[in-house]
């Protein structure tokens, strides 16, 4: 399935947001009207297709170690808690 204009917004903004400065959650909020909560669950899905990773490899692969890392840090440390 072909990439929404939506999807596409969401990877171009990701790509180019840092340029722009300012609160990213503004941006998001002023750009999408979306929550940032909801905006990074769709993001989330969206860099998991085959067709976002086509149409800009290197910002999804990116985006996913970004994720990714986030996550792990995330386990740890609530690894970290339940030892205590």
């Amino acid at each position: 399935m072909p990439l929404s204009d939506r999807d596409r917004a969401f990877l171009t903004f990701e790509g180019e947001w840092r340029r722009h400065g300012g609160a990213k959650e503004e941006a998001i909020r002023a750009e999408f009207a979306l929550t940032p909560a909801r905006y990074y669950q769709l993001l989330g899905r969206l860099i998991d297709t085959p067709e976002a990773l086509a149409s800009d490899p290197m910002l999804v692969r990116r985006l996913r170690r970004r994720r990714d890392d986030a996550a792990a840090q995330q386990r740890a440390r609530l690894g970290r808690t339940a030892t205590r």
